[in-house]
């Protein structure tokens, strides 16, 4: 019975509708001489030329964003660094500046020093020489004055006095020897004035004929003294 009562509640709500549409309908309705009649408008086609496709942009990794205190601080950190590496670096070439200038003045001292060394050596050797010269000289003096002696006194034996002579004459002869003391050359070198006198004097040396200790002398201190000798005749006595 409820159902019933539910059907017959649903169609006479449906044909309440129904009415209502067709009364709506026959509101609007226009006699037909007012009909508008709608032409159709055509549509021109046209081919729709794609545009390429674009690549899509490949978007630059964005900076990062920089600390400008931070970079203030890296910059005064690398100024410093530089800095302090340019010191060391001055330091350093100061240092090897001043070695180098030890080492140079450490030479020249030593070469000053060596310098002075040799220059002491050499006036040592040569005060050494110059006395040994002089001892040898004094030596060959003493032996050269002994065999004059010996070479006048020979001289004063062979000697034979003209009665002419007189105190004041004086006759300088030039006796030439060689190593063996033979007697090889006389020549007066300084007359008498007195012929008597000087021919006494010549053969006074050539009677002597050799002086035969000559030929244990050493050849420079004949050389020296014994190649030629001067001999003055005077009547107190011979003077070499």
């Amino acid at each position: 019975m409820r159902n019933f009562t539910s059907y017959s509640s649903a169609a006479l709500f449906s044909f309440l509708l129904h009415a209502a549409v067709v009364a709506a309908l026959l509101s609007s309705w226009e006699p037909e001489s007012k009909k508008i009649i709608i032409q159709p408008q055509y549509i021109e086609a046209k081919l729709v030329e794609l545009a390429p496709k674009k690549k899509p942009q490949v978007k630059p990794p964005s900076k990062p964003k920089v600390d400008t205190a931070k970079k203030r601080r890296e910059q005064e950190k690398r100024r410093a660094a530089e800095k302090r590496a340019e010191q060391l670096k001055r330091q350093a070439a100061l240092k090897e500046q001043q070695r180098k200038d030890r080492e140079r003045e450490a030479l020249e001292q030593k070469r000053r020093e060596e310098a002075e060394r040799q220059r002491i050596e050499t006036e040592f050797a040569e005060t050494l020489a110059q006395e040994q010269a002089d001892i040898n000289a004094r030596e060959d003096e003493r032996v050269a004055n002994s065999y004059m002696q010996l070479i006048r006194q020979r001289l004063s034996d062979n000697w034979s006095r003209p009665p002419s002579a007189r105190r004041d004459m004086e006759a300088l002869v030039e006796i030439r020897l060689v190593p063996t003391g033979r007697v090889v050359g006389v020549t007066i070198v300084k007359s008498s004035g007195d012929i008597a006198f000087d021919r006494s004097v010549e053969q006074a040396a050539f009677k002597a004929q050799q002086f035969e200790e000559l030929q244990q002398l050493e050849s420079r201190l004949f050389e020296k003294h014994f190649r030629a000798v001067k001999v003055a005749f005077s009547p107190q006595d011979l003077r070499l």
